[in-house]
C-alpha cells in the first residue's frame, strides 16, 4: 500500500512526506484477527500480557481490547544499548514487571523485531521465572534472523526494508502518534 498523506496528516507528521505502508483500516483489521487468534490459543489459565515499552504501547492497547478473555497487563522496559549506539548484547530489564510471572501464560507484545538479539536474551531471562508458557506477538517482523525465534507465534505484518514510523514506532521520539505505519524516507 502506498498513498499520499492528507493535508491534516501531513501537518501531524510535521510537514514530512511519509509514504503510508499500512493504513489505519489495514492495521485495525489485522489487530482484530490477532486478538481472535490469541484468544483461541489461551482458552484457560492466567494470561499476563507484557508490553515492551515504548514502541508497543499503541499496538498493545488496541490488541488487548481484541482479546476476548480475562487477562492482566504489565510492562517491560529492556535495555541492551546503555549509552552506546550499538547493542552491547547485555540485556537488562530497566523496568521489571511487578506482577509475579510463575505459572502464568506470558504474552510479550513488541512493536518490531529487528535482529532479535534483545528479544532472545529477554525471553531467556523471563523463562527463568517459570511461566506456564511464553509467547511473543510482534506488530512487525523484519525477518532478519537466520533461525526464527520459536516463541514469536504471532506477527502482524512482515516489515518492508524501510525506516518505519507511526503507530508507536518513532524516529528520535517523533511520529509515534501517527495512526498509520509509514516509510520516513
Amino acid at each position: 500500500m502506498s498513498s499520499v498523506l492528507s493535508p491534516e496528516m501531513r501537518r501531524r507528521a510535521g510537514g514530512r512526506d511519509i509514504r503510508i505502508v499500512f493504513d489505519e483500516a489495514t492495521i485495525a483489521a489485522r489487530v482484530h484477527a490477532l486478538g481472535q487468534e490469541i484468544t483461541a490459543a489461551f482458552p484457560d489459565g492466567e494470561l499476563l500480557v507484557l508490553g515492551l515499552l515504548k514502541g508497543s504501547f499503541i499496538f498493545l492497547s488496541d490488541l488487548v481490547r481484541q482479546i476476548d478473555r480475562p487477562l492482566h497487563l504489565d510492562f517491560l522496559v529492556a535495555s541492551s544499548y546503555g549509552s552506546e549506539q550499538v547493542s552491547s548484547g547485555n540485556v537488562r530489564l530497566v523496568y521489571d514487571p511487578e506482577t509475579p510471572l510463575e505459572e502464568k501464560h506470558l504474552l510479550i507484545v513488541e512493536d518490531i523485531i529487528d535482529s532479535g538479539r534483545t528479544m532472545k536474551k529477554m525471553l531467556a531471562l523471563l523463562a527463568t521465572r517459570r511461566p506456564a508458557s511464553l509467547a511473543v506477538c510482534a506488530l512487525l517482523n523484519k525477518n532478519l534472523l537466520p533461525v526464527p525465534i520459536p516463541e514469536v507465534r504471532w506477527v502482524g505484518f512482515p516489515a518492508p526494508p524501510a525506516f518505519l514510523v507511526g503507530y508507536g514506532l518513532d524516529h528520535a521520539e517523533d511520529y509515534r502518534h501517527l495512526p498509520f505505519i509509514g516509510d520516513l524516507n
